[in-house]
């Protein structure tokens, strides 16, 4: 099965288009009110850990080893990896971030795991 799924900065403005907004990280993004985000569901449960966030910080050379981790890490959090695929059998998901790397960060990494990339 195939699902549904974006990636998109929370610090975008929400649109219809986006269908179910899930906020993956585990800390609330700064300057954003939850009246604002319009979200679904935030799932901070699947995000990294304080240290795998913190070992990565967003330098694209750990990239790789850092969904290798991330990954190793979903496969054994298989209950909110159920909530998100869950919610992608109703229709199109959005999984939200806060960081400033829009091609390096948990978001992008957690949907290529739910897409099985």
């Amino acid at each position: 099965m195939t699902f549904d799924i974006a990636v998109k900065r929370i610090y975008e403005a929400p649109e219809k288009a986006d269908g179910q907004r899930v906020l993956v990280d585990r800390l609330w993004p700064r300057g954003v009110s939850k009246k604002d985000a319009e979200l679904t569901l935030w799932l901070k449960e699947i995000a990294p850990t304080d240290e795998l966030r913190k070992w990565f910080g967003h330098d694209p050379e750990r990239w790789a080893e850092f969904q290798k981790r991330y990954r190793a890490a979903l496969d054994a959090n298989q209950e909110a990896v159920e909530q998100l695929r869950d919610l992608s059998r109703e229709g199109k998901v959005t999984l939200l971030y806060g960081a400033h790397d829009e091609a390096h960060n948990n978001a992008v990494a957690l949907a290529a795991y739910l897409r099985g990339v």
